[in-house]
């Protein structure tokens, strides 16, 4: 009986010993019982969770990088396209307006947009001019197409392509910009312009040349007509335009 007790009391002793030590050690740690491990889980799932986090947002960026890279140059060419054809359209627009516009002192006003590239009016060899430089190769370099009366030529500029657009009047009108024979270049702006285009009707030049209808008639001039006005020796040479002149100008 006695050895009982000494086992029973013995045990006792131990088990307190050992229910005190381990609330001693969960104390010196500052944690309540079980909630170190649990926390310690929650932590490590959270950073695992945000490093995923990162790592499928990188390539996510990564991914969109790599499909701008190409698809970018591919826009850009499509949107290029577009204005180049918007251009010739603008260009025969011009084209139709003086055609309908009636004979001299008759003026019209139309809107033009220039997304990209420059447009010229070039009064000295009476031509409108469009030209960009793109990505796209629009037409087969060095080789004139037409468009209508749009004349379409595509050359190689570097790593670019030099796209030009002419309407050549010479044949039909004298060109000017603001009344004089020179070349005016508009470029691209967010919003149109206002062009005015005015049939001024053909002109007449006199040239004091000493001239005679008979014997010494007036020089030849292609796209005018030369009559010698007067008698010897004051007569004097008349050149007489075959064109109208169209002139330009922005408002």
């Amino acid at each position: 009986m006695n050895k009982y007790l000494f086992l029973k009391n013995n045990l006792k002793e131990k088990y307190y010993k050992l229910i005190s030590h381990k609330i001693i050690i969960k104390k010196s740690r500052g944690y309540p019982c079980g909630f170190h491990s649990t926390n310690k889980m929650k932590r490590g799932n959270r950073a695992q969770v945000w490093i995923e986090t990162v790592m499928y947002t990188l390539i996510a960026f990564a991914i969109m990088g790599l499909v701008l890279a190409y698809a970018r140059p591919e826009i850009e060419k499509l949107q290029d396209k577009a204005i180049i054809e918007q251009s010739i359209l603008m260009l025969n627009g011009i084209d139709n307006t003086l055609l309908n516009m009636g004979g001299s002192g008759n003026q019209r006003t139309i809107e033009i947009s220039i997304k990209k590239g420059d447009l010229k009016i070039d009064g000295k060899d009476d031509k409108i001019i469009f030209e960009m430089e793109s990505r796209l190769q629009y037409s087969e370099p060095e080789k004139i197409i037409s468009n209508g009366n749009v004349e379409i030529l595509t050359k190689k500029s570097g790593k670019f392509n030099l796209i030009t657009l002419t309407r050549d009047f010479y044949n039909n009108y004298n060109i000017t910009y603001t009344k004089r024979d020179e070349i005016r270049t508009i470029s691209r702006a967010p919003v149109a312009y206002t062009l005015k285009i005015s049939n001024r009707g053909t002109e007449t030049y006199s040239i004091p040349d000493p001239c005679d209808s008979q014997s010494d008639p007036c020089s030849d001039i292609p796209l005018f007509n030369a009559e010698c006005v007067g008698t010897p020796p004051s007569a004097y040479c008349e050149y007489t335009s075959e064109r109208p002149t169209i002139d330009f100008e922005l408002l």
